[in-house]
């Protein structure tokens, strides 16, 4: 293939490695991707706790409102398949520049929707920049950190990422008891715009770019295949009686087409890859250990995300608790969660994936199982625990899944398996927020046709939801015995 000379770090020989054994040019490059990473999380974070808030004020059902997170994280699923290609035919500072752009475009549109429709545009337009700014994070750090020291730099990676998760849901509550919703978007904006100042100015390439076309075919095929599975999961549980069963029925008829488009979109891709041409090169798929750390990740995200969606909406709806105090149950664990994350890159660096995952994975199915069994009049002070106990688990499974998963990889594949990966969590994700609101919204629905206060018909939907996450958690801890650390990081 060939290759644009103009991406060699230039300034990479203007300066020796640090005493770590990664380049300066490189580490400032990260540290900027960082930055745009923290904006893009805060942005998700505050929306966890603003869906019901939205939900009253634009008076829309819940499972209308979730789709400001569930197209967020669908439009996420579409646009990651390309970041392979991208981020192989763009410089460094082309994607980043582009993905800031469309993400300060996106929360703009927000900022000043009048509506549900030109708030969901603006969300899935924010969704488009965070989709390409995460796979490039996680290349980029794969391409300049030495193997040995990758653990301890995910930790820290952790340690800056857990600050928005720690930062957001606290601040939406206030800022939505306070302020109102729009101000969610009004305070994201300007940090944005920061971030995207700076990487103007500072940002420099990493690697080299070749000149493969991009294959239009494969972008269509990923849209039908990821979109129609994750619409299709939404169709569950959105109606009453009849009505319901009709959406079930839509719903696994726009499953089945959405199967059958990822079918065809596999075989465009094992044709494409004999000349190296792929949107997404499948042969990352004949790593095993990169395979079972792939399953591993969608399965928790699945139940994280479809958690984190149905939590704010169980706190405010059924516990009755104000926003502000919806934020700050979830504040202590992502707190835990930041400040273990370079404890959980040394630990990995030295004892492997199988000291962290396997209790980590415990952790999230034991909170999940807590969850499930929640009530009107579940203390508050149990919740905090929960929640802290689940973050902890993550914290332990992220680190290690990151490292062992792309480090299995040959350095060529790095910017497809991130692609992969990244699109497997967001696709789980999507699944996972609108199979469990649409389990939430059918007891919702019934409990409400019966008469029954919101509060008491909402709280067996948080519990037959949450217990499904639940069970679906129990696969990663039998998986995680069988995660290795790859041999170039021993």
């Amino acid at each position: 293939m060939a290759s644009d000379t103009s991406r060699a770090p230039a300034d990479t020989a203007q300066h020796p490695p640090s005493t770590t054994g990664i380049d300066p040019a490189g580490m400032r490059v990260i540290w900027l991707l960082l930055v745009a990473a923290f904006v893009a999380i805060l942005n998700e974070t505050t929306m966890a706790i603003a869906i019901p808030e939205l939900n009253r004020t634009l008076d829309i059902p819940p499972e209308l409102g979730q789709w400001l997170t569930s197209a967020f994280m669908l439009t996420m699923a579409v646009i990651i398949p390309t970041t392979g290609f991208l981020i192989q035919r763009f410089t460094t500072r082309q994607i980043f520049l582009a993905a800031m752009i469309a993400f300060s475009l996106g929360t703009a549109l927000c900022l000043a929707a009048p509506g549900f429709p030109l708030l969901l545009a603006g969300r899935i337009v924010q969704a488009a920049g965070t989709g390409i700014m995460m796979p490039l994070l996680m290349t980029t750090m794969m391409n300049v950190v030495p193997p040995h020291s990758r653990g301890r730099m995910m930790g820290r990676v952790g340690l800056v990422m857990s600050l928005a998760p720690a930062i957001g849901p606290t601040m939406s509550g206030i800022v939505l008891d306070h302020l109102g919703w729009r101000w969610l978007f009004g305070i994201v904006l300007p940090i944005a715009l920061i971030a995207l100042a700076l990487g103007a100015k500072w940002m420099t390439n990493l690697g080299e770019t070749t000149h493969a076309p991009l294959d239009v075919l494969s972008v269509i095929l990923s849209v039908f295949a990821f979109g129609g599975i994750v619409y299709g999961l939404s169709q569950f549980g959105g109606g009453h009686g009849g009505e319901a069963s009709g959406s079930a029925l839509n719903g696994w008829a726009v499953i089945g087409g959405g199967a059958f488009f990822l079918a065809l979109f596999v075989w465009r891709q094992l044709v494409l890859q004999r000349e190296d041409r792929a949107l997404l090169d499948l042969r990352i798929f004949r790593s095993r250990n990169y395979v079972l750390a792939v399953i591993i990740m969608a399965v928790v995200a699945l139940s994280m995300f479809g958690t984190f969606a149905l939590l704010p909406l169980y706190l405010q709806n059924v516990a009755q608790l104000p926003p502000t105090q919806a934020g700050l149950v979830l504040l202590p664990g992502s707190i835990l969660m930041g400040v273990l994350g370079p404890v959980m890159g040394r630990i990995y660096d030295s004892r492997g994936p199988k000291t962290l995952l396997v209790p980590g994975t415990v952790m999230i199915a034991a909170a999940m199982f807590f969850y499930s069994t929640v009530s009107v009049h579940t203390p508050v002070l149990l919740l905090v625990v929960a929640q802290t106990v689940m973050s902890l688990g993550l914290a332990a499974s992220f680190t290690p899944l990151f490292s062992a998963s792309l480090g299995s990889l040959d350095r060529t594949l790095y910017s497809h398996g991130s692609a992969a990966l990244n699109t497997l969590q967001q696709v789980a994700g999507a699944a996972g927020t609108a199979l469990l609101i649409a389990i939430y919204s059918s007891f919702l629905h019934a409990g409400e046709a019966a008469g029954v206060e919101v509060a008491e018909a909402g709280a067996p939907g948080a519990r037959a939801a949450f217990f499904v996450a639940a069970c679906i958690a129990i696969a990663p801890m039998v998986l995680a015995y069988f995660i290795r650390k790859p041999a170039d990081q021993e």
